[in-house]
């Protein structure tokens, strides 16, 4: 969200604001104590943007794994896989979509742009 001038807030769901026992078993016993052994005072803060990415060179980058809205996911065909990414830079701004041939190494290995 920060490399697209977006924002987001966020917080921690504690297990006794869960009513629904499945999602209360969802959550490990102690989970206070580990948070506050992390160094997270305030379990019921509210986090921001900023909070959340704090630095100035921010790069995210991720690669389709199933398809979705914004990226293909991996398909594979006779002797590679193709992959679709993205990456996006808070810097320059810039958002970079990257549609990527993966070859099996070999020397009867052929690829046909048709």
């Amino acid at each position: 969200m920060q490399c697209l001038n977006g924002q987001i807030l966020a917080r921690f769901v504690l297990k006794e604001q869960l009513e629904d026992i499945e999602d209360r078993n969802r959550i490990a016993e102690g989970a206070l104590d580990r948070m506050k052994a992390m160094g997270i005072n305030d379990p019921r803060r509210i986090y921001d943007t900023d909070d959340l990415a704090p630095g100035k060179k921010i790069i995210f980058a991720a690669t389709g794994v199933t398809d979705g809205t914004i990226l293909r996911g991996v398909r594979f065909f006779g002797e590679g896989i193709r992959t679709s990414s993205v990456i996006l830079t808070l810097r320059t701004g810039k958002v970079r979509f990257i549609d990527s041939i993966h070859l099996e190494k070999g020397p009867d290995v052929k690829v046909r742009f048709a």
